[in-house]
């Protein structure tokens, strides 16, 4: 669930905030991780008490809460604009709304474990979808062959050449459609919402605070209210926004700035690990051989896929 909520903003809106952070980068990088890797085991207690588009919305709300109480103690605004609204409101729905149901009703059917490797398949989709949509974004034989190589990483987690046999084809496609939804959301937040110079904190506010608004809108229409309020799942959802969607976007914003993206992203090829032993140890999740196997052969794949094309040599020439 790395960069779920991540929207582009301009240059100065990214240097504002904190100058010197109290904790070293390392500690943190490491919460951010066990803190998005629990983030399954989280949505599949939640959905064991309540149905998944209720998952979805406590878990939208207690993050929003987050972000609202960050915002008000930096005194910062929500964006103006309705232009901005507009697209905030279509990321919303594709790096929140979408995804965020998308997992919860995947994990109905499919262990914790599944579904964070699915997740780590994010990607991969973005270096296709990449190809397509951004120019700039040229391909290299390196980024190719970590393409194909997670593909097989995926097809081994599923098990292909026993012909999926005991796999939940709908819930696994499910959380594939899930972690394909993040590159989308991404590519659109790069083309309409850089350089709005909002700061992240504010962008992302507003963006949590709409995908609330389209889950309150939903979620009556298909759930009808809980007859009781179980504690442990309500627990387990309560974590999930106030962590998972929301403390973790504040500690990953400050490894941004500090570290850069790109070392700060290292953190989805974690997340499928802490995600596996987290099912196994706490839900008591099985395993197959070819689980982590596979998870392990895309996440070297997908870490292909971010390898950059080397810089040009300059020759020089005498005047």
């Amino acid at each position: 669930m790395s960069t779920v909520t991540t929207t582009a903003t301009s240059e100065p809106a990214l240097a504002a905030g904190p100058a010197r952070p109290r904790l070293d980068w390392r500690l943190r990088f490491g919460a951010l991780s066990l803190i998005w890797g629990f983030s399954f085991l989280f949505i599949k207690v939640g959905t064991e008490g309540y149905a998944p588009f209720q998952v979805t919305l406590g878990r939208l709300v207690f993050g929003t809460a987050v972000l609202a109480a960050a915002m008000a103690v930096k005194r910062q605004r929500l964006p103006r604009g309705a232009r901005t609204w507009g697209h905030l409101a279509v990321a919303a729905f594709l790096l929140n709304a979408l995804p965020f149901s998308l997992f919860a009703y995947s994990e109905l059917t499919i262990p914790s474990t599944l579904a964070g490797i699915c997740n780590a398949t994010s990607p991969l989709w973005g270096m296709v979808l990449s190809l397509v949509a951004l120019s700039e974004d040229r391909p290299t034989r390196v980024r190719f062959a970590g393409l194909g190589l997670g593909f097989i990483g995926v097809l081994t987690v599923l098990g292909a050449w026993e012909g999926f046999h005991g796999l939940d084809v709908t819930g696994t496609a499910m959380a594939l459609l899930a972690s394909l939804s993040y590159p989308i959301g991404w590519i659109y937040v790069r083309r309409t919402l850089a350089g709005t110079g909002d700061s992240h904190l504010a962008m992302t506010g507003a963006q949590l605070l709409l995908a609330t608004v389209q889950l309150a809108v939903v979620t009556p229409l298909f759930t009808s209210f809980p007859a009781h309020f179980a504690l442990v799942p309500l627990l387990a959802i309560a974590a999930l926004g106030a962590l998972g969607t929301g403390l973790a976007v504040l500690v990953q914003y400050g490894l941004v700035a500090e570290v850069g993206p790109t070392t700060a992203q290292m953190v989805t090829y974690f997340i499928p690990v802490i995600a596996a032993a987290a099912g196994v140890a706490v839900l008591g999740e099985s395993l197959r051989w070819s689980t982590p196997v596979g998870a392990v052969i895309v996440l070297a794949g997908a870490a292909l896929t971010q390898v950059g094309p080397r810089p040009r040599r300059v020759q020089a020439t005498a005047d």
